[in-house]
């Protein structure tokens, strides 16, 4: 198991981008966290296998609906399993 923490930048506040990421990770089976960050990015941090985050980066990076997605900053490191299920805070 592998973590992976997600800064996205772009238009990607008040566009749904942290509900269809939650709903894109829970049928990826990834645990984790969603939320808005005051500098108008949103961050993203992912537990579960490494096939299924590097699924969920690309759905990132390709943006979800009326998301337009500038960069994304990848850190990956190794899962603490501090996640039970996937939350949009």
């Amino acid at each position: 198991m592998l973590c992976v923490t997600l800064k996205i930048f772009g238009d990607v506040q008040g566009v749904f981008f942290r509900q269809t990421t939650k709903e894109y990770a829970d049928r990826l089976g990834i645990s984790g966290i969603v939320q808005n960050e005051e500098d108008g990015s949103v961050s993203v941090a992912a537990e579960g296998e490494k096939e299924a985050l590097e699924k969920l980066i690309v759905a990132a990076k390709n943006g979800f609906g009326y998301t337009k997605v500038d960069t994304i900053k990848t850190e990956w490191g190794n899962a603490a399993g501090q996640y039970r299920g996937f939350a949009a805070l």
